[in-house]
């Protein structure tokens, strides 16, 4: 139930832009962006900025909640997925242009703790992660974005389905609204362990780093960026191939995204 008002939350945000918010905020491009790509996203814009482009415009939510309001009308001009089905999604309905879409990032997906946590596990094929949350905090929860929307969440699900722990933990989970809200969760010390990306846990001093889940486990974890069709502001290219180019790569790395689109 939070989690779905949380949604609403971040549904009646980004419709509040309307589609005057450009001009008040200069003629910067508008910009739906995954929430894991918070910190990085907004030290490319800063670099873009002192390069002489116009600051972008950045709304962050869970990829569903972004895509589902573009596909509303919401007011965009670049969309940026965490994973390939939000953007095939509105591909399909023709609400990008498909000539300026590319894979701009990738990441890993890992298990993470309260940074203060002694817990270790080591993630292979039938590890006893229920055991792992009980030893943790007895009926411990684990924090994962919502397997049924959030990128970050299906990877999880995904990932745990194919090392065989899925249907042990499958009715404990805290299903967040974005990867960002499961990360707090762990971070606050309300869920024992969590499934997120590399680069929130990176990001987050309240969180550390328990094990990685093996590349094969799941499908490579894959940030697309494309134009919206209905894109409008004049700097919204430049932008994105400024995120696309080498100046944006090392703000991306040192986050602990693997760029894939620079040259």
């Amino acid at each position: 139930m939070l989690g779905r008002l949380a949604m609403a939350g971040a549904v009646a945000a980004v419709m509040a832009l309307g589609p005057h918010t450009a001009l008040a905020q200069g003629t910067g491009p508008l910009v739906f962006a995954a929430a894991s790509l918070k910190n990085a996203l907004d030290n490319a814009n800063a670099a873009f900025v002192a390069g002489g482009g116009a600051k972008a415009t950045v709304t962050y939510a869970a990829s569903s909640a972004l895509a589902k309001q573009i596909e509303a009308g919401a007011p965009a001009d670049v969309f940026i997925s965490a994973d390939d089905d939000w953007m095939d999604y509105l591909a399909g309905k023709g609400l990008v242009q498909p000539a300026t879409r590319r894979d701009l990032l990738g990441n890993d997906l890992v298990l993470v703790a309260p940074a203060d946590a002694k817990t270790t596990i080591e993630i292979k094929p039938g590890f006893a992660l229920d055991q792992a949350l009980d030893a943790a905090q007895k009926g411990g929860r684990l924090a994962v974005g919502d397997p049924a929307a959030v990128p970050a969440g299906k990877y999880a699900k995904a990932a745990l389905q194919k090392l065989g722990a899925w249907d042990k933990v499958q009715d404990r989970l805290a299903p967040a609204e974005n990867v960002r809200a499961a990360l707090a969760l762990v971070a606050r010390g309300e869920a024992p362990l969590g499934i997120v990306y590399k680069t929130d846990a990176v990001a987050e001093p309240g969180v550390r780093i328990v094990a990685t889940f093996p590349a094969d486990s799941h499908a490579p974890i894959l940030y697309p960026i494309a134009l919206a069709k209905e894109a409008t502001n004049a700097q919204a290219r430049a932008f994105l191939d400024f995120l696309a180019g080498p100046k944006a790569r090392p703000l991306f790395e040192a986050q602990g995204f693997t760029v894939l689109s620079a040259k």
